[in-house]
């Protein structure tokens, strides 16, 4: 179980981690839940059913890490790309959309970066300072969703694209010297943990 997850009964999952990853994992989904940015809040005397349906931006991030995180939903790299359309009404069917699902969208990856946040703070360290992680079934899609997005955000940040993923092997060889190793040893630790997750998640 050490550094992988483990399918449990009733479709949950258990990975045993020390002190240090603890820290790390925490750090990472708390500078995650920073880059996000806070929910939105109903003003005092706001209808808060009101504000579930208020519009959200019409324009990408400008934060390459958060554009990869809210993709255009056409036209760009995860999107299906209209046939006859042009690039202008490919810009205008994706403010569209975005405007009516980006604040939903980065409610819930909020609320998955919480719940790793929250599990790792349940969590009682054992005497030589690791500890098991035991998720439910919903934590584990959470923690899925949110592993996925720290390596987006990692990705980004490290200029490794979906279809370069080789370019992580080459980065892995880095001296301890560059300033960068420390974040590949991340993006590399969150895929292999991401993996075995899906792994415990598949029937």
């Amino acid at each position: 179980m050490a550094g992988h997850f483990e399918a449990t009964p009733g479709g949950g999952a258990a990975v045993a981690l020390d002190e240090v990853e603890i820290s790390i994992l925490r750090s990472l989904a708390v500078q995650l839940l920073e880059l996000i940015g806070p929910g939105e809040t109903p003003a005092d005397g706001e209808d808060p059913l009101a504000a579930l349906f208020a519009e959200g931006p019409s324009k990408p991030p400008s934060d390459p890490a958060l554009a990869r995180l809210f993709p255009d939903a056409y036209g760009g790299p995860d999107g299906p790309v209209p046939e006859e359309k042009s690039a202008e009404e490919l810009r205008e069917l994706s403010a569209e959309f975005r405007r009516f699902t980006e604040n939903d969208l980065r409610s819930r990856k909020r609320e998955d970066a919480l719940a790793v946040v929250r599990t790792l703070d349940a969590l009682s360290p054992a005497g030589d300072g690791a500890a098991v992680l035991t998720l439910t079934a919903d934590e584990c899609r959470s923690w899925l969703g949110s592993l996925n997005d720290l390596r987006l955000t990692i990705g980004t940040r490290l200029d490794v694209s979906d279809e370069g993923e080789g370019e992580a092997g080459s980065l892995y060889r880095l001296p301890d010297s560059d300033p960068r190793k420390p974040m590949v040893m991340a993006y590399l630790w969150l895929g292999a943990l991401q993996e075995t997750l899906v792994e415990t998640l598949m029937p």
